[in-house]
């Protein structure tokens, strides 16, 4: 806009001063010339007695006016960055020259325009110019997930800013914020209302945008995905406006954009129904494939949060079961609560579990004795000290996952040499069996390790009550953990530990993974599923713990190549998790797959509110700093 508006000031300049240089072709005097006398005697026109100056006049004429249309002509085919509206705010005017890199490093974009909001009305301006320039926007939190369905070389909007919590009710238990408010953030602030949210992902770093447009979830046969704790959203779109969605304003709209990936608009408010405040005990061990067969549906039934963590090459499995302590708190203002906020416990009497929470290993620490430290970690540091070629003085700070990452970088496409890393790793679980009591915020995360590419799928398993009884269930979800660790070894894959497993309800949001129900996903869901059906979460990873860019991309070929067996060829009816499997590099991935299908809901809503650049606006999970991982 600038460049039209110079062009066509210079061209108006150049016009009016060129028409005191010409006259039908000849040169014309300048205007401080006069043809009458004066008292000092005629004036000579210089002008008429030059033939160069004739000429020079000539050319100019031709010339200008033909350079200026080129100009011009330029700037509407080659238009700059300069919105066409009136920016009310510096934070609806874009950035340039911005780098963002995701944080597995899998991941990266340059931007053209980068916007960083701070409030409703600057992201409403910014959706409305880009829907008037026809200009692509995606928007980003922190950049967690290994896709790159948030990433865009054109335009990308962070919604760090738009991070208050801006109400919290007791009495409904119901809490209002805006997209950019992290996990950890409410937790926090719910607590001393005696409330928590109903359940939490490995981290607690997610923006609540993204956590749950994508339909985010932790663990437990009878809790949901994170979806389904929303009550209410505010949605800005590029030809529908501003729009209010719950369960009574447009509940067909409201449930399709609760898992919506950003393609039905910008999620800028969310209303989350939380839970009353409970204690929870975990207890973490190690069993057999057969032990775990055998008791997996009581484990199922009886475990309100059950993870599992498979450990490839060998026979173990890490149990992660986790209980209320008692009952819960009952909700009332904060000055009548004082929740603890110190790091999880030991429980009294039994040894302190090593859960591998993301920020349980100094939580971790203060309870444990070195000694005892030391001793659990002896596998990992012994195997790496024999061949990393580094003293113990070099490595005594490092916590279990960077001593994994240490061990896989000496040569992580090795299967032999990947199988003697899992049998470290196992033997320190064995060493590090035990019970830890804290919040649910403290006590359903992990740590799920270091930069890496992440393969997750939801396995629908059948009924709830068939599949937590031991003579009825046909359990589903091991079999198919059975075929994967045995085609894994088959087809040489060195897969790392864990292979980490767990359990939700369904979702009543149509493009969530574990939908109850057909509209949304296209032919991978091919018959309705009852609103009881349990689904099984299995997260495939290839870490990635070297710098080296040659490395990294054989690792990315490697992990690339293996996605087939990772989907069984498809043998069962797998859903692929959102965050972790968007627009990734991987060849198995079908980019149909991810494409609404014409004809359905979601494809008639996204007619209407894209205007038809809705399409370029997409959520990637907004999670900050830690793994990719629910």
């Amino acid at each position: 806009m600038a460049t039209h508006q110079a062009a066509g000031r210079l061209l108006q300049l150049i016009s009016r001063n060129a028409n005191h240089w010409t006259t039908h072709g000849r040169a014309a005097k300048p205007r401080w010339f006069s043809n009458g006398s004066s008292t000092q005697g005629p004036v000579v026109d210089p002008e008429a007695q030059s033939s160069a100056r004739q000429r020079f006049g000539r050319m100019l004429a031709v010339l200008l006016p033909s350079s200026m249309a080129a100009v011009l002509a330029y700037g509407f085919m080659n238009p700059d960055d300069q919105p066409l509206f009136s920016a009310a705010s510096p934070r609806q005017v874009p950035v340039s020259g911005e780098s963002v890199v995701n944080w597995s490093a899998t991941h990266a974009a340059h931007p053209k325009r980068y916007y960083q909001p701070e409030n409703q009305e600057d992201v409403e301006a910014i959706v409305a110019d880009c829907a008037a320039t026809k200009r692509k926007l995606r928007v980003v939190g922190s950049g967690l997930s290994p896709n790159g369905v948030g990433f865009s070389d054109e335009g990308m909007m962070s919604m760090a800013l738009l991070d208050k919590i801006l109400w919290i009710n007791p009495d409904t238990q119901q809490v209002r914020v805006e997209a950019g408010c992290r996990v950890q953030q409410l937790a926090d602030a719910l607590k001393p209302y005696g409330l928590s949210l109903q359940n939490f992902a490995s981290i607690r770093e997610q923006q609540i945008g993204g956590y749950t447009q994508v339909s985010a979830h932790g663990t437990g046969a009878t809790v949901p995905p994170v979806d389904e704790q929303v009550v209410a959203l505010k949605l800005v779109t590029p030809a529908g406006g501003v729009l209010e969605l719950s369960a009574d304003r447009n509940a067909e709209l409201f449930k399709l954009a609760r898992v919506g990936l950003g393609c039905l608009g910008v999620v800028t408010e969310v209303t989350l129904q939380a839970v009353p405040l409970q204690t929870l005990h975990e207890k973490t061990f190690v069993a057999s494939a057969h032990k775990v067969a055998r008791n997996h549906a009581s484990w199922l039934r009886n475990s309100k949060h059950l993870r599992y963590m498979w450990l490839p090459f060998t026979d173990s499995v890490v149990v992660v079961q986790v209980n209320p302590t008692g009952p819960p708190a009952k909700p009332s203002k904060p000055q009548s609560l004082q929740p603890s906020n110190g790091p999880a416990t030991a429980v009294a009497g039994e040894q302190p579990g090593a859960s591998m929470s993301a920020y349980g290993d100094v939580e971790q620490a203060e309870q444990v004795d070195e000694r005892t430290l030391a001793h659990r970690l002896e596998p990992l540091r012994g195997l790496l000290i024999k061949h990393g070629g580094v003293t113990h003085q070099q490595i005594a700070d490092l916590s279990a996952p960077e001593l994994r990452d240490a061990l896989l970088v000496l040569n992580p496409l090795d299967q032999p040499w990947v199988k003697q890393v899992n049998r470290a790793e196992a033997e320190f679980w064995k060493r590090s069996s035990g019970a830890r009591i804290g919040t649910p915020d403290q006590i359903l995360g992990f740590d799920c390790g270091g930069q890496q590419w992440v393969l997750e799928v939801a396995v629908p398993i059948g009924r709830y009550n068939r599949v937590t009884s031991s003579w009825r269930s046909k359990s589903t979800d091991l079999a198919y953990m059975r075929e994967l660790l045995q085609l894994i070894e088959a087809a040489d894959i060195p897969a790392p530990s864990p292979i980490e497993q767990r359990w939700t309800a369904s979702s009543s949001s149509p493009m969530s993974p574990a939908a109850a129900g057909t509209e949304g996903l296209g032919a991978d869901r091919s018959k309705t599923l009852p609103a009881d059906t349990v689904h099984s979460w299995v997260g495939i990873i290839m870490y990635l713990p070297t710098d080296d860019a040659e490395q990294r991309q054989a690792i990315t070929n490697r992990y690339a190549c293996a996605g087939r067996v990772y989907l069984l060829d498809d043998k069962l009816t797998l859903h692929r998790a959102w965050p972790y499997n968007l627009c990734c590099q991987q060849t198995y991935l079908d980019a149909a797959y991810i494409t609404p299908k014409a004809g359905s809901t979601f494809y008639t809503q996204l007619s209407k509110l894209s205007d038809s650049v809705c399409t370029s606006i997409s959520y990637q999970m907004m999670v900050g700093v830690c793994a990719p991982s629910h």
